[in-house]
């Protein structure tokens, strides 16, 4: 047995309203691009949760896999908290290999939530760990994510602003100044 899904067509009032309802939020912004036009503290991140997620699929230490990238921009004590953030996440599904040639939207939505937890936006950040996990999960990865953020706001350094970075284009390079 099929079943079909109709959708009701929508006024031109009604669809005005569904325009502007989501007018001005933001899109996942670094769905898509290289790794290489990533800002340094969002790439590196990217490497080392590339590293963790490929270590966990051969069985092998996802923390100590991640060590290197982050020990890069001196911030190697900010693998235990990424460790904790995804472990609670569960292996996080959507994660691409070290070679994969775009961010995938796993790892969109993820940088999008671990900037959101560094920012302060706690409550976006949950919503965004939710779609990666079940409430008590999420939760936790919050927050090891809101550790992970001071750690590298202790280091000097801070993730895009995800508001910021979808209505401007480009971002800057991601050093605090």
């Amino acid at each position: 047995m099929r079943s079909v899904l109709i959708w009701p067509k929508l006024s031109f009032r009604d669809a005005q309203e569904a325009e502007m309802a989501t007018q001005g939020l933001p899109s996942w912004p670094w769905l898509g691009i290289t790794p290489e036009e990533l800002p340094e503290p969002e790439a590196v991140l990217l490497e080392a949760i590339r590293r963790w997620s490929e270590a966990a699929r051969k069985g092998g230490s996802p923390a100590m896999a991640m060590q290197a990238p982050l020990a890069t921009l001196g911030i190697g004590e900010a693998r235990d908290d990424l460790d904790k953030a995804l472990r609670q996440l569960g292996a996080p599904c959507g994660m691409g290999c070290l070679l994969s040639p775009r961010v995938l939207p796993g790892e969109a939505t993820l940088l999008l939530a671990l900037a959101l937890a560094q920012r302060g936006s706690r409550r976006e950040a949950l919503a965004i760990f939710l779609r990666l996990a079940p409430t008590p999960r999420a939760g936790a990865a919050l927050a090891a994510a809101v550790a992970l953020g001071q750690t590298l706001r202790h280091a000097g350094l801070r993730l895009t602003h995800p508001m910021r970075r979808a209505t401007a284009g480009h971002a800057g390079r991601g050093r605090m100044g």
